[in-house]
């Protein structure tokens, strides 16, 4: 049977057999909503109740600041738009970064189309906002700061927490999309002074269609979805509640094995970085050398194509990524790599690889057998690489 490696864990992750265990009676034998006052209705409101337990453990909540929703897009829609809505009496300036994740970008270009200021901070060349910046930016119409704890394409993850006490000392709200960061390093929303936090299932071995976003007491956030009593009035709409079990329990998996699986895949990781830049000349590696996550591993590779290098490792049976999975359909270069500084042609030969529940040396020592074979072989019919050997020689 043909070799099969996964390296995509950023994009999505496999739900854990846990997870999956969890959720398959609330299919069948427990399917009543949750809204009813039968039983097995009653049944599936106190899953639910448990599911947001599980959720606000993991990050120092209380549960009646979790309210569930069908991903972290929808999360991230919901706290810039619901901030947008409900403090526009008080401002309409709202700061976030260049490298953000589309679902916020695309959130804050909507906004300016309605008459909202957004600044778009800068990064530095590994991914860093630099707090000087961040201070130099707020007006007395800041409402919102929106900022992502960790980087879903190189990995950097940001001095969250010295961004929300900035944000709390001026009197201004701190939203971070922490998808990526949530069960891979410790999170905690009190210590970060973090007043709303967007959670994805399925980026922590949980299942698709299923998120969360953290709204800290006492912050007005006016519902997103109308047609029921749901989420507190929050959120219409019958709840997901095999999603919502699904979500709990990966967050319960999570956090009782973050410690050993971050030391596991950080071990992974640095094998990863040094066997890259040690067999593949003309490579650059995106992102903070130290303050990245565990999983992620993300290089520039002069002379090629992103997208061929793909295709053809994916014809060796590795799965990977040139960047964010919800922009693959797209022919330009990724916007965190020119944020970061790198010009276009270097951008476009970009490779992210994420490690996850499944990795092992095994695959690692694979992808660094056939990467290097596959990088000389595209840049053998570069024009460009031709040219840059002619000038060497």
């Amino acid at each position: 049977m043909e070799k099969r490696v996964y390296f995509d864990h950023a994009a999505t992750t496999p739900t854990h057999p846990e997870v999956v265990e969890a959720m398959m009676p609330y299919f069948t034998q427990s399917f009543g909503n949750p809204s009813s006052i039968y039983e097995i209705a009653q049944i599936n409101k106190k899953a639910i109740d448990s599911a947001r337990e599980q959720v606000a453990k993991l990050i120092h909540a209380d549960p009646m600041e979790i309210y569930f929703t069908s991903g972290a897009t929808e999360a991230d829609n919901w706290a810039i738009k619901g901030i947008a809505e409900s403090y526009k009496k008080k401002g309409n300036h709202i700061i976030t970064t260049t490298t953000e994740h589309h679902a916020v970008l695309h959130t804050c270009e909507y906004l300016e189309k309605q008459g909202y200021e957004v600044t778009y901070l800068p990064v530095d060349e590994y991914g860093v906002v630099h707090i000087e910046d961040l201070k130099a930016a707020i007006k007395d119409t800041t409402i919102l700061i929106t900022i992502m704890m960790a980087n879903n394409e190189i990995g950097t993850v940001q001095s969250v927490g010295e961004i929300g006490a900035l944000a709390r000392e001026k009197g201004i709200l701190f939203h971070t999309d922490a998808v990526q960061a949530v069960g891979q390093i410790p999170v905690d929303v009190k210590d970060m002074h973090i007043d709303l936090l967007s959670i994805s299932g399925h980026k922590l071995n949980g299942p698709k269609g299923i998120g969360a976003l953290y709204v800290k007491k006492g912050v007005r956030l006016k519902a997103f979805i109308h047609g029921g009593a749901q989420e507190r009035r929050r959120r219409g709409g019958t709840e997901n509640v095999p999603g919502i079990v699904g979500l709990g329990k990966a967050m319960e998996i999570a956090g009782s094995h973050m410690e050993a699986k971050a030391k596991s895949l950080i071990a992974l990781r640095d094998k990863l970085i040094d066997g890259i830049k040690e067999k593949v000349p003309y490579c650059k590696l995106n992102g903070h050398p130290e303050q990245r996550l565990p999983n992620n591993v993300n290089y520039s590779f002069e002379f090629i194509e992103g997208e061929s290098l793909l295709i053809m490792l994916d014809m060796k049976g590795i799965s990977a990524s040139s960047g964010s999975a919800c922009t693959s359909g797209s022919l330009d270069p990724s916007h965190v790599l020119l944020g970061i500084g790198l010009p276009h042609e270097i951008a476009h030969g970009s490779l992210r690889i994420t490690l996850g529940m499944h990795s092992s040396e095994e695959d690692v020592d694979y992808l660094l057998e056939v990467l290097p074979s596959i990088v000389q072989r595209l840049r053998d019919m570069s024009p460009l690489y031709e040219d840059f050997v002619k000038k060497q020689g």
